[in-house]
């Protein structure tokens, strides 16, 4: 009798990539790729699929102890947070809720996730935007010209977060980027991508 044999090669790559620009004047402050945190991602995956009523992206995190700036304003980055179920953003000083289907999101039209896929390929996108409106986050200052680094709402790092039943949700994703200043006279909107590819392929051995 003959037997076939076949080595199933398969898995998920995950990629993301942020761009961070005002959408009136069209400046883009930030466009690069992010770290990808694959231990709670895999648990987030895993969550929503069991329908365990968590694990979605829930929230956008923004941070600025992203960076260290000596005397002499030479900027050094520090590594994204991508290991440890407890990971976190190193100094977070605020928050939006993005997921569009919850109650708490105050603007689902302007913060929102989509899905994204082409038929007949092997990824499909998700898109995550979240608009930071001239208002807010409050006690902001009134122009761009900060000094310091360390001001609260001059960030350099911002993640993803995922929804948790018990109110702290795990960190999917981190980036840390050139410190950006929101200010009360500027637009600032995110736009997050991560993509969701399956890797498959059989092997006849």
């Amino acid at each position: 009798m003959m037997t076939d044999k076949f080595n199933d090669k398969q898995g998920v790559l995950l990629q993301g990539h942020i761009k961070i620009h005002n959408p009136e004047t069209g400046e883009i402050m930030v466009d690069k790729r992010n770290a990808i945190h694959y231990e709670n991602m895999s648990i987030s995956l895993a969550e929503s699929l069991s329908n365990q009523g968590q694990g979605m992206v829930y929230q956008m995190a923004f941070g600025n102890g992203g960076t260290n700036v000596d005397p002499t304003g030479i900027i050094t980055y520090l590594s994204p947070n991508s290991t440890g179920t407890n990971a976190s953003l190193y100094n977070q000083t605020y928050a939006k809720v993005i997921d569009n289907n919850n109650v708490n999101n105050v603007d689902p039209t302007r913060n929102k996730l989509e899905t994204r896929h082409v038929s007949g390929t092997n990824y499909t996108d998700i898109v995550a935007t979240c608009l930071l409106d001239y208002g807010e986050p409050s006690g902001q200052d009134a122009l761009d010209n900060a000094t310091a680094n360390d001001s609260l709402y001059v960030f350099d790092e911002l993640g993803l977060v995922s929804y948790a039943s018990s109110g702290t949700g795990r960190l999917l994703t981190h980036v840390i980027f050139h410190p950006v200043q929101k200010s009360l006279n500027r637009l600032i909107q995110i736009d997050y991508t991560v993509r969701v590819q399956s890797l498959t392929g059989f092997n006849e051995v």
